[in-house]
């Protein structure tokens, strides 16, 4: 049998984690920095997998009614969500960018399937392995749209993504300052996330471009087929009509949003979503009413209203210094209730590099400008802000963060809680 034979007789199940029950899957053995995944291949039969791929020649021979040989066995998952891909005929729709590609997904998801049965990427598997399993959770016979997010750290990755995925339309949220330490620079990061707008070009896909960041209409100048979104004089226009304390926003000439979602920021990613969807064809007022519904749930622009009263507004999700400057303008910007001040906390900006202390700097410059009433810094990381921004309370770790919001107590204040993922500030909720 052949490795997609396998995947057929598993019904398109596939697994890479030997401590999860296994009913009938196909297992992929993957390597680890400090395990070997063929050592775990047996623990996933007895848990119910139905066949493995491992890179122990010796086993796969010994045994090959349930071990097929793969000298890599992530290279074989590659293979075989390429192959699967090809054998989907509906839109494949690939999104990358700096920020907001989760939302900007789920959003795309939530419009789309007003018309169709979709498949997206779940949360934010779109890393090396999670896009090849993202593509062989398509059902040929279920499924006619794809939603696949693609994210990098480094030039080359959206280009090998797109191998596998053939994206057939794609959309870049932005170009901002993320994983500076892998892409080099500002250019760098527009050089490997242009690649799927590159992909498009070779491949006759169509691209969708955001014309309120500069540098997406000359990243997609050799698209031919190019929607824009979402300036009154683009293919797909939109207004915002207010931000406070959610979106509010105009499609076109056509119904206006009163949306969950909060932040200036995630204008772009909502008219993103109505332009892919008119694109595609579905009714302007089945639009608006799948963006009204949207709630995010993700720790990313979420709104909670604590147990002591404070109005949170629960951006843990990720940070970098484009995402931060953004969140913080709308933050300072948002109406407050008599009485009610403007607190922020906000946790190192990881995978910075050698721009980390530059660009926490920076931060606590802005910060300085911002009318807030307190703010706290958590993280090694942002002494440099703290340096910047005296005014501001320091600590180092969330430990030390939580100590400081129990002795300093918060309550009926609008806070902005936001960091990078590696800070997990989501945990401090329960003491705001």
């Amino acid at each position: 049998m052949t490795l997609y034979d396998h995947y057929r007789a598993a019904k398109g199940q596939v697994s890479t984690d030997s401590r999860q029950p296994q009913p009938g899957t196909l297992f992929f053995a993957l390597n680890g920095p400090t395990f070997r995944g063929a050592d775990f291949a047996a623990l996933a039969l007895e848990k119910g997998a139905r066949h493995a791929v491992v890179d122990d020649e010796v086993m796969a021979t010994c045994d090959p009614a349930h071990y097929t040989y793969a000298p890599d066995p992530l290279a074989a998952l590659q293979a075989l969500a390429r192959e699967h891909r090809r054998r989907f005929v509906g839109p494949v729709l690939a999104v990358t960018g700096s920020n907001g590609k989760t939302t900007t997904k789920e959003l795309l998801t939530v419009v789309l399937s007003q018309k169709y049965n979709v498949l997206a990427t779940s949360g934010n598997l779109n890393n090396h392995i999670g896009v090849p399993l993202t593509l062989l959770r398509l059902r040929l016979a279920e499924h006619n749209f794809a939603v696949i997010e693609m994210g990098a750290n480094h030039r080359g990755e959206i280009a090998s993504y797109c191998e596998w995925a053939a994206p057939t339309h794609g959309l870049i949220t932005n170009i901002g300052k993320a994983h500076l330490e892998g892409f080099g620079s500002e250019a760098g990061i527009a050089q490997g996330k242009g690649e799927l707008f590159d992909y498009l070009a070779q491949h006759g896909g169509v691209a969708f471009v955001n014309t309120l960041d500069a540098k997406l209409p000359g990243l997609a100048a050799a698209v031919p087929q190019r929607a824009t979104y979402p300036g009154l004089t683009d293919t797909y226009p939109a207004t915002l009509l207010g931000a406070a304390p959610a979106l509010h926003l105009r499609l076109g000439t056509g119904p206006e949003v009163a949306a969950q979602l909060t932040g200036s920021y995630n204008f772009p990613n909502m008219a993103a979503a109505a332009a892919v969807g008119s694109f595609f064809r579905v009714p302007a007022e089945r639009i608006a009413a799948a963006l009204a519904a949207y709630n995010p749930q993700n720790n990313r622009s979420q709104l909670v209203r604590t147990a002591r009263g404070n109005d949170l507004i629960l951006d843990a999700y990720n940070a970098n210094p484009s995402s931060m400057a953004a969140a913080l303008r709308s933050f300072a910007q948002r109406p407050v209730a008599t009485g009610q001040g403007r607190v922020a906390i906000l946790g190192d900006m990881l995978e910075l590099g050698n721009s980390a202390t530059a660009e926490h700097w920076a931060l606590g410059e802005l910060l300085a400008t911002l009318k807030l009433t307190q703010v706290l810094l958590v993280g090694p990381l942002m002494q440099a802000a703290a340096a910047a921004y005296p005014h501001a309370a320091h600590v180092l770790t969330k430990a030390a963060a939580a100590e400081w919001l129990a002795r300093h107590p918060l309550a009926s204040q609008l806070v902005l809680l936001k960091g990078s993922r590696g800070m997990g500030l989501e945990t401090l909720v329960d003491v705001i």
